[in-house]
Protein backbone atom coordinates (compact mmCIF):
# COMPACT_ATOMS: atom_id res chain seq x y z
CA UNK A 1 0.00 0.00 0.00
CA UNK A 2 0.99 3.37 -0.82
CA UNK A 3 2.31 5.13 2.35
CA UNK A 4 1.96 8.46 0.82
CA UNK A 5 -1.99 8.20 1.13
CA UNK A 6 -1.14 6.20 4.61
CA UNK A 7 -3.59 9.18 6.57
CA UNK A 8 -6.13 8.90 3.91
CA UNK A 9 -6.13 5.35 2.67
CA UNK A 10 -9.24 3.94 4.74
CA UNK A 11 -10.98 6.70 3.65
CA UNK A 12 -10.18 6.52 0.37
CA UNK A 13 -11.11 2.65 -0.01
CA UNK A 14 -14.32 3.17 1.61
CA UNK A 15 -15.45 6.28 -0.61
CA UNK A 16 -14.38 4.81 -3.97
CA UNK A 17 -16.69 1.70 -2.85
CA UNK A 18 -19.72 3.41 -1.95
CA UNK A 19 -19.43 5.36 -5.30
CA UNK A 20 -19.17 2.42 -7.07
CA UNK A 21 -22.56 0.69 -5.58
CA UNK A 22 -24.13 -1.46 -7.98
CA UNK A 23 -27.55 0.89 -8.70
CA UNK A 24 -25.73 3.37 -8.55
CA UNK A 25 -23.63 6.14 -11.18
CA UNK A 26 -22.27 9.57 -10.85
CA UNK A 27 -24.06 12.25 -12.22
CA UNK A 28 -21.32 14.55 -13.70
CA UNK A 29 -22.58 17.92 -14.02
CA UNK A 30 -18.76 19.66 -13.70
CA UNK A 31 -18.84 21.72 -17.10
CA UNK A 32 -16.68 24.72 -17.35
CA UNK A 33 -18.32 27.78 -17.55
CA UNK A 34 -17.90 27.68 -21.36
CA UNK A 35 -19.28 23.96 -22.02
CA UNK A 36 -22.78 25.06 -20.12
CA UNK A 37 -22.51 28.08 -22.27
CA UNK A 38 -22.94 26.02 -25.14
CA UNK A 39 -25.56 23.52 -23.42
CA UNK A 40 -27.81 27.13 -21.97
CA UNK A 41 -27.38 28.51 -25.38
CA UNK A 42 -28.88 25.47 -26.82
CA UNK A 43 -32.16 25.86 -25.44
CA UNK A 44 -31.80 30.00 -25.94
CA UNK A 45 -30.83 30.51 -22.31
CA UNK A 46 -28.09 33.35 -20.95
CA UNK A 47 -24.68 31.74 -19.59
CA UNK A 48 -24.68 33.67 -16.04
CA UNK A 49 -24.23 32.54 -12.67
CA UNK A 50 -28.16 32.99 -11.46
CA UNK A 51 -28.96 30.42 -14.67
CA UNK A 52 -25.65 28.33 -14.31
CA UNK A 53 -26.89 27.76 -9.94
CA UNK A 54 -31.19 27.16 -11.47
CA UNK A 55 -29.92 24.30 -13.54
CA UNK A 56 -27.76 22.60 -11.24
CA UNK A 57 -30.69 23.24 -8.33
CA UNK A 58 -33.35 21.39 -10.55
CA UNK A 59 -31.34 18.25 -11.19
CA UNK A 60 -29.73 18.47 -7.38
CA UNK A 61 -33.78 18.92 -6.25
CA UNK A 62 -35.24 16.47 -8.12
CA UNK A 63 -37.70 14.21 -6.03
CA UNK A 64 -36.28 10.81 -5.67
CA UNK A 65 -33.38 10.74 -8.19
CA UNK A 66 -30.53 11.07 -5.94
CA UNK A 67 -31.70 7.79 -4.72
CA UNK A 68 -29.94 6.29 -8.26
CA UNK A 69 -26.71 8.68 -7.56
CA UNK A 70 -23.83 7.96 -5.80
CA UNK A 71 -21.78 10.86 -6.63
CA UNK A 72 -22.00 14.05 -8.51
CA UNK A 73 -19.04 15.88 -10.17
CA UNK A 74 -19.16 19.87 -9.84
CA UNK A 75 -17.64 22.61 -11.12
CA UNK A 76 -15.65 24.85 -9.03
CA UNK A 77 -17.94 27.79 -8.89
CA UNK A 78 -20.61 24.96 -8.52
CA UNK A 79 -19.26 23.61 -4.93
CA UNK A 80 -19.48 26.99 -3.73
CA UNK A 81 -22.94 27.65 -4.70
CA UNK A 82 -26.65 27.18 -2.78
CA UNK A 83 -29.89 26.22 -3.44
CA UNK A 84 -32.54 29.33 -3.86
CA UNK A 85 -33.41 29.03 0.01
CA UNK A 86 -29.82 29.25 0.79
CA UNK A 87 -28.60 25.31 1.71
CA UNK A 88 -25.19 24.58 0.27
CA UNK A 89 -25.41 22.18 -2.76
CA UNK A 90 -22.50 20.30 -0.79
CA UNK A 91 -25.08 19.52 2.00
CA UNK A 92 -27.64 19.39 0.17
CA UNK A 93 -26.09 16.23 -1.74
CA UNK A 94 -24.52 14.83 1.45
CA UNK A 95 -27.66 14.58 3.57
CA UNK A 96 -29.20 12.50 0.22
CA UNK A 97 -26.30 10.18 0.62
CA UNK A 98 -24.36 11.83 -2.42
CA UNK A 99 -20.80 12.40 -2.43
CA UNK A 100 -19.22 15.69 -3.92
CA UNK A 101 -16.90 15.67 -6.16
CA UNK A 102 -14.93 18.07 -7.80
CA UNK A 103 -13.26 18.35 -11.47
CA UNK A 104 -9.67 19.53 -10.92
CA UNK A 105 -8.07 19.53 -14.61
CA UNK A 106 -7.88 22.82 -16.71
CA UNK A 107 -8.67 21.38 -19.77
CA UNK A 108 -6.40 19.98 -22.93
CA UNK A 109 -3.37 21.53 -24.55
CA UNK A 110 -1.87 20.77 -27.77
CA UNK A 111 1.23 18.15 -27.51
CA UNK A 112 4.06 19.45 -29.20
CA UNK A 113 5.57 17.21 -32.04
CA UNK A 114 2.61 15.47 -32.16
CA UNK A 115 -0.48 16.11 -35.18
CA UNK A 116 -3.14 17.57 -33.05
CA UNK A 117 -2.87 15.31 -30.19
CA UNK A 118 -3.32 16.77 -27.06
CA UNK A 119 -2.54 16.45 -23.07
CA UNK A 120 -4.19 17.95 -20.04
CA UNK A 121 -3.20 21.23 -18.09
CA UNK A 122 -3.56 21.82 -14.57
CA UNK A 123 -0.80 20.25 -12.58
CA UNK A 124 0.05 24.36 -11.10
CA UNK A 125 -1.28 24.04 -7.52
CA UNK A 126 -2.83 21.04 -7.83
CA UNK A 127 -2.18 19.83 -4.24
CA UNK A 128 -3.11 23.17 -2.58
CA UNK A 129 -6.29 22.95 -5.27
CA UNK A 130 -7.21 19.70 -3.75
CA UNK A 131 -6.84 20.32 0.11
CA UNK A 132 -9.52 23.57 -0.36
CA UNK A 133 -11.78 21.26 -2.18
CA UNK A 134 -11.60 18.77 0.74
CA UNK A 135 -12.10 21.06 3.09
CA UNK A 136 -15.38 22.47 1.25
CA UNK A 137 -16.67 19.42 1.17
CA UNK A 138 -15.28 17.54 -1.92
CA UNK A 139 -14.03 13.94 -1.86
CA UNK A 140 -13.32 13.23 -5.27
CA UNK A 141 -11.83 14.20 -8.32
CA UNK A 142 -12.04 14.35 -12.31
CA UNK A 143 -9.36 14.84 -14.69
CA UNK A 144 -9.95 14.24 -18.64
CA UNK A 145 -7.43 12.69 -20.83
CA UNK A 146 -8.18 12.59 -24.56
CA UNK A 147 -6.88 10.13 -27.13
CA UNK A 148 -7.54 10.20 -30.33
CA UNK A 149 -7.58 7.12 -33.34
CA UNK A 150 -6.05 8.52 -36.52
CA UNK A 151 -3.59 6.99 -39.47
CA UNK A 152 -1.08 6.95 -37.21
CA UNK A 153 -2.79 8.29 -33.69
CA UNK A 154 -2.58 7.69 -30.88
CA UNK A 155 0.61 7.83 -30.63
CA UNK A 156 3.41 6.57 -28.39
CA UNK A 157 4.22 10.13 -26.97
CA UNK A 158 0.68 11.04 -26.47
CA UNK A 159 -0.46 7.30 -24.58
CA UNK A 160 2.57 7.90 -22.85
CA UNK A 161 2.50 11.56 -21.59
CA UNK A 162 -1.61 11.38 -20.97
CA UNK A 163 -0.89 7.87 -18.92
CA UNK A 164 1.73 9.85 -16.56
CA UNK A 165 -0.10 13.01 -16.54
CA UNK A 166 -3.09 10.90 -15.18
CA UNK A 167 -0.80 9.07 -12.81
CA UNK A 168 0.49 11.90 -11.56
CA UNK A 169 -2.69 13.86 -10.84
CA UNK A 170 -3.84 10.27 -9.28
CA UNK A 171 -1.62 10.45 -6.22
CA UNK A 172 -1.79 14.13 -5.54
CA UNK A 173 -5.69 13.79 -5.13
CA UNK A 174 -5.18 10.69 -2.87
CA UNK A 175 -2.02 12.50 -1.08
CA UNK A 176 -4.62 15.19 -0.27
CA UNK A 177 -7.87 13.07 0.65
CA UNK A 178 -9.87 12.98 -2.68
CA UNK A 179 -10.43 9.58 -4.64
CA UNK A 180 -8.96 10.27 -8.30
CA UNK A 181 -11.61 9.33 -11.48
CA UNK A 182 -9.00 8.28 -13.95
CA UNK A 183 -10.12 9.16 -17.22
CA UNK A 184 -8.08 8.15 -20.50
CA UNK A 185 -11.04 9.11 -23.12
CA UNK A 186 -10.48 7.24 -26.58
CA UNK A 187 -12.47 9.94 -28.77
CA UNK A 188 -14.91 8.45 -31.12
CA UNK A 189 -14.18 10.73 -34.48
CA UNK A 190 -13.25 8.77 -37.37
CA UNK A 191 -14.31 5.86 -39.61
CA UNK A 192 -12.60 3.03 -38.01
CA UNK A 193 -14.32 -0.30 -36.81
CA UNK A 194 -15.09 -1.24 -32.99
CA UNK A 195 -12.01 -3.71 -33.58
CA UNK A 196 -9.79 -1.06 -34.01
CA UNK A 197 -11.00 0.91 -31.19
CA UNK A 198 -10.86 -2.28 -28.98
CA UNK A 199 -7.10 -2.71 -30.04
CA UNK A 200 -6.48 1.15 -28.95
CA UNK A 201 -8.21 1.20 -25.76
CA UNK A 202 -6.61 -1.71 -24.37
CA UNK A 203 -3.20 -0.71 -25.01
CA UNK A 204 -4.41 2.97 -23.71
CA UNK A 205 -5.71 1.13 -20.35
CA UNK A 206 -2.09 -0.69 -19.97
CA UNK A 207 -0.18 2.21 -20.36
CA UNK A 208 -2.89 3.75 -17.68
CA UNK A 209 -2.51 1.15 -15.15
CA UNK A 210 1.39 0.89 -15.58
CA UNK A 211 2.04 4.46 -14.72
CA UNK A 212 -0.05 3.88 -11.68
CA UNK A 213 1.38 1.56 -10.83
CA UNK A 214 4.64 3.02 -11.09
CA UNK A 215 3.57 6.44 -9.64
CA UNK A 216 2.29 3.36 -6.12
CA UNK A 217 -1.21 4.93 -6.49
CA UNK A 218 -3.48 3.50 -4.45
CA UNK A 219 -5.58 1.38 -6.79
CA UNK A 220 -8.59 0.43 -4.15
CA UNK A 221 -8.90 4.52 -3.49
CA UNK A 222 -9.51 4.91 -7.30
CA UNK A 223 -12.28 4.66 -9.88
CA UNK A 224 -11.57 4.36 -13.57
CA UNK A 225 -14.11 6.12 -16.00
CA UNK A 226 -12.97 5.00 -19.60
CA UNK A 227 -14.86 5.19 -23.20
CA UNK A 228 -17.37 2.34 -24.11
CA UNK A 229 -15.64 0.24 -27.14
CA UNK A 230 -17.70 1.89 -30.18
CA UNK A 231 -17.28 1.58 -33.89
CA UNK A 232 -16.15 5.14 -34.89
CA UNK A 233 -18.92 8.00 -35.23
CA UNK A 234 -18.44 7.44 -39.41
CA UNK A 235 -18.14 3.60 -38.90
CA UNK A 236 -19.88 0.62 -39.52
CA UNK A 237 -22.73 0.32 -36.73
CA UNK A 238 -23.04 -2.62 -34.42
CA UNK A 239 -25.18 -3.89 -31.45
CA UNK A 240 -25.33 -3.31 -28.20
CA UNK A 241 -24.13 -6.51 -27.22
CA UNK A 242 -20.97 -6.32 -29.46
CA UNK A 243 -20.27 -2.78 -27.60
CA UNK A 244 -20.49 -4.56 -24.39
CA UNK A 245 -18.20 -7.99 -25.21
CA UNK A 246 -15.38 -5.67 -27.07
CA UNK A 247 -15.45 -3.35 -24.36
CA UNK A 248 -15.70 -5.96 -21.45
CA UNK A 249 -12.56 -7.87 -22.89
CA UNK A 250 -10.43 -4.71 -23.35
CA UNK A 251 -11.38 -4.04 -19.55
CA UNK A 252 -10.61 -7.86 -18.23
CA UNK A 253 -7.40 -7.78 -20.00
CA UNK A 254 -6.31 -4.44 -18.60
CA UNK A 255 -7.89 -2.82 -15.10
CA UNK A 256 -6.46 -4.53 -12.19
CA UNK A 257 -9.42 -6.42 -9.81
CA UNK A 258 -8.26 -4.04 -6.80
CA UNK A 259 -10.30 -1.54 -8.77
CA UNK A 260 -13.75 -0.95 -7.19
CA UNK A 261 -15.39 0.49 -10.13
CA UNK A 262 -15.67 1.52 -13.66
CA UNK A 263 -17.47 4.64 -14.31
CA UNK A 264 -18.72 5.07 -17.99
CA UNK A 265 -18.34 8.62 -20.22
CA UNK A 266 -20.90 8.36 -22.44
CA UNK A 267 -19.19 10.16 -24.92
CA UNK A 268 -21.96 11.44 -27.25
CA UNK A 269 -23.94 8.91 -27.83
CA UNK A 270 -27.93 9.48 -27.71
CA UNK A 271 -29.10 8.89 -23.91
CA UNK A 272 -30.65 5.89 -25.03
CA UNK A 273 -27.45 4.45 -26.80
CA UNK A 274 -25.32 5.43 -23.61
CA UNK A 275 -28.25 3.15 -21.40
CA UNK A 276 -28.40 0.01 -23.84
CA UNK A 277 -24.80 -0.35 -24.07
CA UNK A 278 -24.09 -0.31 -20.05
CA UNK A 279 -27.17 -2.87 -19.48
CA UNK A 280 -25.46 -4.82 -22.54
CA UNK A 281 -22.41 -5.12 -20.24
CA UNK A 282 -24.16 -5.87 -17.18
CA UNK A 283 -25.87 -8.69 -18.69
CA UNK A 284 -22.75 -10.53 -19.99
CA UNK A 285 -22.37 -13.64 -18.08
CA UNK A 286 -18.25 -13.42 -18.06
CA UNK A 287 -16.42 -12.64 -14.24
CA UNK A 288 -16.55 -8.74 -13.89
CA UNK A 289 -14.42 -8.01 -10.63
CA UNK A 290 -15.20 -4.30 -10.41
CA UNK A 291 -19.09 -2.42 -10.74
CA UNK A 292 -19.82 -1.16 -14.38
CA UNK A 293 -22.02 1.78 -13.95
CA UNK A 294 -21.92 5.52 -15.28
CA UNK A 295 -21.24 9.04 -14.73
CA UNK A 296 -22.76 10.73 -17.19
CA UNK A 297 -22.92 14.45 -18.43
CA UNK A 298 -24.99 15.03 -21.56
CA UNK A 299 -26.74 11.14 -21.24
CA UNK A 300 -28.18 12.26 -17.90
CA UNK A 301 -29.11 15.50 -18.68
CA UNK A 302 -29.78 16.52 -22.63
CA UNK A 303 -33.76 15.56 -22.68
CA UNK A 304 -34.00 17.02 -19.06
CA UNK A 305 -32.65 20.54 -20.43
CA UNK A 306 -34.51 20.71 -23.31
CA UNK A 307 -37.57 19.84 -21.21
CA UNK A 308 -36.57 23.06 -18.93
CA UNK A 309 -36.17 25.29 -21.90
CA UNK A 310 -35.30 27.87 -18.73
CA UNK A 311 -38.77 28.26 -17.69
CA UNK A 312 -39.56 28.09 -13.79
CA UNK A 313 -43.40 26.62 -15.03
CA UNK A 314 -41.03 23.16 -16.87
CA UNK A 315 -38.74 22.63 -13.73
CA UNK A 316 -41.77 20.06 -12.75
CA UNK A 317 -41.49 17.93 -15.35
CA UNK A 318 -37.89 18.53 -16.59
CA UNK A 319 -37.23 16.82 -13.26
CA UNK A 320 -39.53 14.15 -14.24
CA UNK A 321 -37.34 13.40 -17.04
CA UNK A 322 -34.29 13.54 -15.29
CA UNK A 323 -35.79 10.74 -13.12
CA UNK A 324 -36.38 8.86 -15.79
CA UNK A 325 -32.96 8.84 -17.21
CA UNK A 326 -31.05 8.11 -13.73
CA UNK A 327 -33.59 5.47 -12.92
CA UNK A 328 -32.87 3.50 -16.57
CA UNK A 329 -29.38 3.72 -15.84
CA UNK A 330 -29.62 2.72 -12.59
CA UNK A 331 -31.60 -0.40 -13.97
CA UNK A 332 -28.89 -0.69 -16.67
CA UNK A 333 -26.03 -1.12 -13.76
CA UNK A 334 -27.71 -4.49 -12.53
CA UNK A 335 -28.40 -5.68 -16.52
CA UNK A 336 -32.33 -4.56 -15.86
CA UNK A 337 -33.49 -2.02 -18.28
CA UNK A 338 -35.65 -2.72 -20.25
CA UNK A 339 -35.88 0.27 -22.79
CA UNK A 340 -38.42 2.92 -22.58
CA UNK A 341 -40.75 4.03 -25.61
CA UNK A 342 -38.14 4.64 -28.47
CA UNK A 343 -37.91 8.01 -30.34
CA UNK A 344 -38.42 11.12 -28.37
CA UNK A 345 -35.26 13.21 -26.80
CA UNK A 346 -33.84 10.20 -25.41
CA UNK A 347 -32.58 8.82 -28.80
CA UNK A 348 -31.11 12.10 -30.75
CA UNK A 349 -27.61 11.86 -30.74
CA UNK A 350 -24.81 13.80 -28.83
CA UNK A 351 -22.17 13.23 -30.90
CA UNK A 352 -20.32 16.39 -31.40
CA UNK A 353 -16.96 16.87 -33.54
CA UNK A 354 -13.93 17.19 -31.87
CA UNK A 355 -15.51 17.65 -28.76
CA UNK A 356 -14.02 20.02 -26.26
CA UNK A 357 -14.78 20.41 -22.52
Amino acid sequence: MSAFVGKYAEELIKTAKYIATPGKGILAADESTGTIGKRLSSINVENIESNRQALRELLFTSPNALTYISGVILFEETLYQNTSDGKPFVELLQENGVVPGIKVDKGTVELAGTDGETTTQGFDSLATRCQQYYKAGARFAKWRAVLKIGPTEPSELAIQQNAQGLARYAIICQENGLVPIVEPEVLTDGTHDVKKCAAVTETVLAAVYKALNDQHVLLEGTLLKPNMVTPGSSGPKVSPEVIAEHTVTALRRTVPPAVPGIVFLSGGQSEQEATLNLNAMNKLSVLKPWTLTFSFGRALQQSTLKTWAGKKENVEKAQQTFLLRCKSNSDATLGKYEGEAAGGLASESLFVEGYKY
